[in-house]
């Protein structure tokens, strides 16, 4: 029996709602319409500039949900968004008039102390995964803020505090359970639908609905780190510094530099409150007994202006500034790849950065040497391994009316950095800017993976996301 067509214009009720109600007897999750109680609550997503109305929403509890509901958007022709952590910031987690399929229900979580292995379902965020790895003393590399989702994060490669020790999060990734496009439920992993592995592991969520991922633990318990801020009038000077002493760095110390606003709380002290200031966020996570004499030439620059380096639990450090960046912001961000930090384009940053306009919005320079190097650009679909840093200008902010301006400093921001640039950028720093900036983002590995595209979702079933375009098509 076909199941009725479902469109976004009520034309026959009668049937409709049959159709409906016959996929609420299937799932054991909740399914949400438009004239259900929660709608309003539940189309909202992380980035307020998003404003988009689903058809459906429907929450899922387990694989055997996602299954239905992958096989009942392709049945009916519906536009199908998938939403993990819910963090996505150009809005990949819905669409107007078709079906979500939203994962945050589905937080099961299960580590192996003896195997170093943890299994976590596609609804986590790095906060769950963290918080159940901690107890053994054990983490994965995953990104620098806690609220965001595992899926989204590992799909895209995942750039975190433990990458230049660890490597990726798709690097540590062991197998994934998938939903594909034909409702088939495949494990990917090194030995099984090898193609599939390489292509989830930096392809974004072009491939499947993944439902549970496998990840490799390493020993990380306390660890060394917090943010050391500097005057602007260093700043040039700062990051100078940076550069030189990531490159000399053993790969046991991981950092970041930012332009920020310094929040207006604790532990920060009164007098720095709302000052636009540059910063390192370090993270080291060797012997204790090194830490000192390792973080020390970052310690001692400047000298800084407030300085809250110390022993932390993992967890903490991947937490501290939460708070400043909360659901239901205004985020417009731009980002790019680049080989080395040359002289001009440090100048670029120090022209720009002090402009970073609050607290929540800011300039991040990541560090992608060290064990993000040990694989080559064609070893899993996240290329640009031969890049030393990446960067990402983030834009985020409270009120819609400040967008003109804000919008216009992250413009001429990215315009001057990227001739500076490798060419593509971080798919998860990567607004709705195009094919061509996708392609470029994957560089020599987008054939490969337009093929394997073709392979297992012909129809583009999953497109919204930063898509690759099946071979043919």
């Amino acid at each position: 029996m076909t199941t009725p067509e479902i469109t976004s214009e009520i034309e026959t009720p009668v049937r409709e709602d049959a159709a409906i109600q016959d996929l609420r007897t299937r799932l054991r999750g909740q399914v949400i319409g438009r004239a259900d109680d929660g709608y309003e609550a539940a189309r909202k997503v992380y980035n307020a500039m998003i404003d988009r109305r689903p058809y459906l929403i429907a929450r899922c509890v387990d694989a055997a949900d996602v299954i239905a509901l992958v096989n009942f958007a392709r049945e009916n022709g519906l536009t199908l968004a998938v939403r993990g952590g819910g963090h996505s910031v150009p809005g990949f987690g819905t669409c107007d008039d078709g079906l979500v399929i939203d994962l945050s229900r589905m937080k099961g979580i299960r580590v192996d102390p003896e195997t170093h292995t943890a299994w976590a379902q596609g609804g986590c965020t790095w906060g769950d995964l963290d918080h159940a790895t901690h107890a053994f003393g054990l983490a994965t590399p995953g990104g620098v803020v806690s609220t965001t989702g595992i899926a989204g994060l590992t799909l895209g490669g995942g750039v975190g505090h433990l990458s230049r020790k660890y490597g990726l999060s798709c690097d540590n990734l062991i197998s994934a359970d998938v939903v594909t496009a034909d409702g088939r439920f495949l494990t990917a992993s090194a030995n099984e639908n090898e193609d599939l592995f390489w292509a989830l592991r930096g392809g974004s969520g072009n491939f499947g609905v993944v439902t549970s991922f496998q990840y490799r633990l390493h020993p990380v318990s306390t660890v060394y780190a917090g943010p050391i801020l500097y005057p602007l009038e260093r700043a040039g000077d700062a990051m100078r510094n940076y550069r030189d002493c990531v490159a000399q760095a053993p790969e046991d110390l991981n950092a970041l530099f930012a332009f920020v606003v310094v929040p207006p709380e604790p532990p920060f002290p009164q007098h720095l409150h709302n000052t636009n200031v540059c910063a390192v966020l370090c993270c080291y996570v060797g012997p204790m007994d090194k830490a000192e004499q390792v973080v020390r030439p970052l310690r001692e620059f400047g000298p800084p202006i407030f300085d809250l380096v110390g022993p932390m639990p993992y967890p903490v450090v991947q937490s501290l500034f939460d708070a400043t960046v909360p659901p239901g912001l205004q985020n417009y961000w731009k980002g790019d790849f680049v080989g080395e930090m040359s002289d001009q384009y440090i100048d670029v940053h120090v022209k720009y950065g002090p402009g970073v306009p609050n607290i929540h919005s800011g300039v991040h320079v990541f560090a992608v040497d060290g064990a993000v190097h040990r694989l080559g650009n064609n070893d899993t679909a996240f290329n640009y391994r031969d890049a030393r840093f990446m960067h990402v200008i983030d834009g985020v902010y409270p009120d819609p009316a400040d967008t003109p301006q804000i919008k216009t400093w992250v413009q001429n921001y990215w315009s001057e950095l990227h001739p500076h640039s490798a060419g593509g950028a971080y798919v998860n720093f990567l607004g709705d800017e195009g094919e061509e900036r996708v392609a470029a983002s994957y560089r020599d590995n987008y054939e490969r993976l337009a093929a394997i595209k073709a392979k297992y979702d012909p129809t583009n079933l999953f497109h919204v996301n930063q898509n690759i375009k099946p071979n043919g098509r």
